[in-house]
């Protein structure tokens, strides 16, 4: 028999990711074992992406630099950084001519922080993270198994993380260098084409793992939106308001019709489950992603918590599929 191949896949949502974070911390405290050792493949979309490389990061002795509790921190103590609330950049933000929300200063200090030197190949469990070339007007997949064939695509995970993370409106495009005859990527947020990347590690991991029949994939959502807009408001809507909303419509849309192509994809069989979707509705939470608000991160950390206890017996059940 086969060995079962184990994807994890988190969703992009900002400051929203303490979620997935906070389940992940669960899973660790329940297995004993780090993520990189319960995962074939881990992939991730802008904060996800960002989540997926810190994972696999590892540390002067080849082991992981960071568990998931500690990436709690991040969203603790780092997103003001990232998304620094003065009254200054709030002015600005109000600005329909303004270029971006935020500087890029902060994401790339947190991210030299993190990641420091580590590069693609040194990751310790295969890592996929996802970003946008809008010039060639195509998906990029930033890819540990490519980067250590060859090192024209061996990227610092630090420009990974930045490449992924670069979301339209809140910052300026990332131009990173390459080896290739273009000599660079013109990058924007994966959220472009897959807030939700379970479909892409799927793939991946099918390609990767041809021989194998038996995968067990584990998606991790940021949050559903509680607000439903109406179409007596929307048709009213101008160029400004069309633009403040459309991401967050691209990718709740995207995530959905993702987790329904995964669903077809990997049914449950009897008893057996193969695709676990844990996502929670942000009905007391802000569903903006760069809210870091600390009463914010805390009613988003608390989602989390009432998300694993409603889930309990489920996590129980994944867990030890993970630890066969």
């Amino acid at each position: 028999m086969s060995k079962t191949i184990n994807i994890l896949s988190i969703d992009g949502g900002g400051i929203r990711g303490i979620i997935p974070a906070m389940i992940l911390a669960e899973i660790e405290k329940r297995t004993g074992s780090r993520i990189h050792e319960l995962f074939d493949l881990i992939a991730g979309t802008s904060s996800g992406g960002v989540l997926a490389l810190a994972l696999t990061k590892p540390n002067s002795k080849s082991k992981p630099q960071f568990s998931a509790s500690e990436l709690i921190n991040l969203y603790e103590e780092k997103c003001e950084v990232i998304f620094p609330k003065s009254k200054w950049t709030k002015i600005q933000a109000l600005s329909p001519f303004k270029e971006v929300k935020y500087p890029s200063d902060g994401m790339v200090s947190v991210f030299e922080e993190y990641f420091d030197t580590a590069r693609l190949k040194d990751a310790i469990t295969d890592v996929l993270v996802t970003s946008y070339d809008f010039e060639r007007q195509r998906p990029v997949f930033f890819k540990s198994s490519k980067a250590r064939k060859s090192s024209e695509y061996d990227f610092y995970m630090k420009d990974a993380a930045r490449a992924t993370s670069t979301a339209p409106v809140f910052f300026e495009p990332f131009k990173l260098e390459t080896e290739g005859v273009a000599g660079y990527y013109a990058l924007l947020d994966g959220l472009i084409f897959a807030g939700n990347p379970t479909l892409c590690a799927y793939a991946e991991a099918k390609s990767t793992f041809p021989d194998s029949k038996d995968f067990l994939v584990v998606s991790l959502g940021t949050g559903k939106a509680k607000h439903r807009q109406i179409y007596e408001e929307v048709k009213e809507w101008n160029v400004l308001q069309w633009g403040r909303n459309l991401l967050d419509m691209v990718l709740h849309g995207t995530s959905t019709a993702v987790d329904y192509q995964m669903r077809q994809l990997l049914p449950t069989i009897g008893d057996s489950t193969r695709y676990y979707r844990f996502q929670t509705k942000l009905d007391k939470a802000n569903e903006q992603m760069d809210d870091t608000d600390p009463a914010n991160i805390r009613t988003l950390k608390l989602l989390a918590e009432e998300m694993i206890n409603e889930n309990n017996i489920q996590i129980d059940y994944l867990c030890k599929k993970l630890q066969k």
